[in-house]
């Protein structure tokens, strides 16, 4: 075989293999992309799971927070720990305004305890009547940190806070003990009522 073959054939193998790495680097390429724009969509999504195991999918707004699916109904987002005593007084409250207005809001509890044990979720909802939807999920501290980074009141914020929003705009947010008057004015005003 001639000098001229074997590097004829040499350099058609290697063009050959960079053809290759050329394609397999446009295509991670394109996966990466995917990964960094699904990795985006799920910094603007939270996923609560409820004690009845339903998921509610929070989604990020430009303006505040939106549940998917909720479309023209207030929602309260409720950040609370079971420990909390105006958490627990508060909770007959919501209770009250979720009947209420029950096909207008829904209120949601978030609570602040990380890994806490359902059981103890439902204990509260049974010895405080909080007969709303309790959600217990690793994306309860992300959309907490979110919601306190929103409101522009620091990581250290009071408990119970309570963020009102309808299609993802802010309503109107309280932080500790509120009285139910004051939040359902809020809430007949969002809904135009």
């Amino acid at each position: 075989m001639s000098k001229f073959s074997i590097l004829t054939s040499l350099l058609a193998v290697t063009l050959l293999f960079q053809a290759c790495s050329k394609e397999d680097k446009s295509h991670d390429t394109t996966n990466k992309a995917n990964q960094e724009a699904n990795a985006l969509l799920a910094t603007n999504q939270f996923v609560l799971k409820s004690l009845d195991n339903k998921e509610y999918i929070i989604e990020k707004k430009a303006d505040g927070f939106a549940l998917k699916g909720a479309k023209g109904k207030v929602i309260i987002l409720d950040v609370f720990a079971t420990w909390c005593p105006p958490c627990q007084a508060e909770a007959s409250h919501l209770a009250s305004l979720q009947k209420k207005f029950k096909n207008d809001i829904k209120v949601i509890g978030v609570t602040v305890e990380e890994n806490i044990p359902n059981k103890k979720l439902e204990n509260f909802r049974k010895q405080f009547g909080a007969t709303y939807t309790l959600v217990n999920s690793s994306d309860n501290m992300r959309l907490i940190n979110e919601i306190a980074a929103k409101l522009k009141i620091g990581r250290n914020f009071g408990i119970p806070l309570m963020a009102l929003y309808k299609d993802g705009k802010l309503v109107n947010f309280y932080q500790g003990a509120t009285e139910e008057e004051f939040i359902a004015s809020d809430i007949k005003k969002a809904l135009g009522k």
